[in-house]
């Protein structure tokens, strides 16, 4: 098995964690995140009311950061576990 790179996995998921995050705020600041949490709502034949806020620069950053942040954490974490398990 190959090895991973703790930095560059936690790179790689830090990044994607926090582009869709990224995503989802420009949706929020477009106005489109309503329409797509109902569409989404309805394909999965749930009934229920979510309704998105106003879009809060402030929120969107601290939301990016984290997840970004954690992403990167969780993914170097990954990496050590897969690196041990896989020892050969």
């Amino acid at each position: 098995m190959n090895k991973l790179n703790p930095r560059t996995t936690g790179v790689a998921i830090g990044v994607f964690a926090g582009g869709c995050h990224l995503l989802w705020s420009v949706l929020v600041a477009l106005g489109w995140a309503q329409p797509l949490v109902n569409f989404i709502l309805w394909a999965h034949m749930v009934n229920t009311s979510y309704v998105v806020g106003p879009f809060d620069l402030t929120a969107a950053a601290t939301l990016v950061i984290l997840t970004t942040v954690i992403g990167y954490v969780v993914g170097d974490i990954f990496a050590r576990i897969w690196n041990r398990v896989h020892r050969v």
